[in-house]
């Protein structure tokens, strides 16, 4: 079964951000859009340059009125270690949460349950709790901030503008379409 128009189940979490330690839930991310990413492990060589790359973009999402929440089943305390030693992860202002028990992992469907780790998963959150974007990768295959930025103008395009979808490649400012019966096989 998808996640995509699922609301989020309840989870509560210790979290990093700006050099605090702060509580995180469900709750939290209700009542505005939420980017949810997750990755396997501090310390690696793949999600350093994820998490830099989605720093670089972070004024971007906030302008947008979008929270940016980094999961991995390491502590909130590695979390802080990280920040603190890698140039890459010093860059990140946005909130770190995380997961040893893997609750919130198994929650996203993203828990590799043999390694105790997590996929790439990226989830975009509605204000009212609903999953609507869902993407996984192999933990092999790199994220891309400026794609997922233009992902979420989008979500947050069709949720402002019932009755209009954005068609491929769509990107601010393009036109948009109405599906309609006077347009089925003239596309």
């Amino acid at each position: 079964m998808s996640l995509i128009n699922t609301e989020i189940k309840p989870f509560k979490a210790h979290a990093y951000k700006e050099g605090q330690f702060i509580e995180v839930s469900d709750a939290t991310l209700k009542g505005k859009w939420s980017v949810v990413v997750f990755y396997p492990a501090d310390f690696t060589f793949v999600c350093p340059t994820e998490l830099e790359d989605l720093a670089d973009f972070y004024p971007q999402f906030q302008k947008l009125g979008v929270d940016v929440y980094s999961v991995s089943t390491d502590t909130h305390f590695a979390h802080k270690a990280w920040h603190d030693t890698s140039d890459s992860i010093k860059k990140v202002q946005y909130t770190m949460i995380g997961d040893p028990t893997g609750a919130i992992t198994r929650n996203f469907e993203v828990m590799i349950e043999e390694e105790g780790l997590a996929l790439r998963g990226t989830f975009l959150i509605n204000p009212e709790g609903q999953i609507k974007l869902c993407e996984i990768h192999d933990n092999g295959i790199g994220r891309d901030a400026s794609e997922l930025l233009r992902k979420v103008k989008a979500a947050q395009y069709v949720a402002s503008h019932p009755g209009e979808v954005c068609p491929a490649k769509w990107k601010e400012g393009e036109s948009t379409l109405k599906p309609s019966l006077h347009l089925v096989g003239k596309i």
